[in-house]
């Protein structure tokens, strides 16, 4: 297990550009099973969880050509289904979430996949529902294995249907897609997914040939068609990385400048930030974010405390709340932050209270942060990583603390960024990996 020595109270200045999103890279990757034909997909994140997948995938028979830094050519053309039934397969996939999308183009293009209890983040009951409910509605069958927690769904060929999601859950709807681009006829979809994730996915397969409409709404339509060919795609930046990089700018910045960034694709996340007080300077493809010793939290007209919550795209993404609660531990005002997906999400809390934050768990989805507005740093402290997200944000909270920290099983920050410390380290910040 590897820890991060972090010496706090060191500035970032300069600028950084985000990673491939790793949501995204995890859906492309597993659509490159819908055909035999080679597909190059470039700017991919090298980090783990990408990895885990890329070589869950291999193992499937699908042959990888890395050709560069984060440029892969995929080419499934002499896949084993056998191997996609084998226990190996089932224990590899248990321990990777972004594996359940591999349902989607196994059933459509062999009439067979197996779905086991999806691994990734402890952060609470991760339902399966909405991607057996979409094959289903398909016309696969489902046999259930409880006692192993594994579904076996087979379709020796699949057909159109209107479906209306109970949630917009952006891996069933990636699943959904990937299965209805080969089934016979016209698929809905109504309360579809449309993060920016979803609409890069739709956009690489209809040009490999799919026929997907209503890109970016919430109702979509596919019209089946008998095969796909191969392309070339260009994974967009990180929205969470950006993000991130706002929250570590706000607390550690000398006006950090984010590059190559798509603002239409950040939804509400500036605006989240502006909520805190934070100023933020626009470009074509950067954001610019001034040091700002002060800065104030916003109230409603009526006067009472500001809540910020998550919500389907374009509303704040859950995996960007907890990097707000840190940089809201140093606003001036109170807020409430209400996590709605999660249920076990904000424990991390329990460490910034430790570091001095003032942040009251009402519940497992409600936290209320009472900033500092500065007056009061965070001390530093050992604490470890429970999942992704928190692991950033206890990152950027031990970068603004006084004192040296150190955070244990960081793995969990490396399954979703990648060589962090070498590049926050070029920026001006100390952290060693040990």
């Amino acid at each position: 297990m590897a820890s991060f020595i972090i010496e706090g109270g060191h500035k970032l200045q300069g600028e950084i550009t985000p990673q491939g999103a790793k949501n995204e890279a995890l859906e492309v990757i597993c659509a490159t099973l819908l055909t035999n034909e080679p597909v190059r997909i470039s700017n991919v994140p090298e980090i783990l969880d990408v990895l885990h997948l890329i070589e869950l995938i291999g193992n499937l028979g699908v042959e990888v050509t890395r050709n560069g830094k984060g440029d892969f050519t995929f080419r499934a053309a002499n896949i084993n289904p056998d191997y996609a039934r084998s226990e190996e397969f089932m224990h590899k996939c248990a321990a990777l979430r972004g594996s359940i999308m591999l349902v989607g183009p196994l059933l459509a293009r062999f009439g067979m996949a197996v779905l086991a209890k999806p691994g990734g983040d402890k952060i609470g009951r991760r339902k399966v529902d909405t991607h057996l409910y979409g094959m289903q509605q398909l016309g696969a069958t489902l046999q259930s294995d409880n006692e192993n927690s594994r579904y076996t769904l087979t379709a020796p060929c699949l057909k159109a249907a209107d479906m209306i999601l109970d949630e917009a859950s952006v891996t069933g709807t990636a699943n959904i897609i990937m299965a209805a681009v080969l089934a016979a006829g016209t698929t809905t979809i109504y309360n579809a997914a449309c993060e920016p994730y979803v609409q890069q996915l739709c956009r690489m397969l209809n040009k490999m040939g799919a026929k997907i409409s209503g890109i970016s709404s919430n109702l979509l339509t596919i019209e089946g068609v008998s095969s796909l060919h191969g392309t070339n795609h260009k994974v967009s930046a990180d929205m969470i990385e950006v993000g991130s990089f706002i929250g570590m700018s706000v607390m550690l910045g000398g006006g950090l400048k984010i590059c190559d960034v798509n603002l239409k694709e950040l939804g509400n996340i500036p605006k989240s930030f502006q909520r805190l007080g934070i100023q933020l300077e626009y470009g074509p493809d950067y954001i610019i974010v001034p040091e700002q010793q002060h800065y104030q939290i916003e109230t409603f007209l009526d006067g009472s405390f500001m809540t910020i919550d998550d919500s389907p795209w374009p509303g704040l993404t859950p995996d960007l709340l907890s990097v707000l609660i840190v940089v809201a531990t140093q606003a001036k005002g109170t807020v409430l932050f209400h996590q709605k997906m999660f249920e076990s999400r904000l424990f991390f809390v329990d460490r910034l209270i430790d570091m001095g934050a003032q942040i009251i768990l009402c519940d497992p989805h409600r936290a209320v942060v009472v900033g500092h507005d500065n007056n009061l740093k965070l001390r530093a402290r050992r604490m470890t990583s429970p999942d992704i997200r928190a692991g950033i944000a206890l990152l950027i909270a031990a970068m603004s603390a006084e004192g040296t920290s150190q955070i244990d099983n960081i793995e969990q920050i490396d399954r979703g960024y990648e060589d962090i410390e070498v590049r926050l380290n070029a920026l001006g910040a100390k952290i060693t990996r040990v």
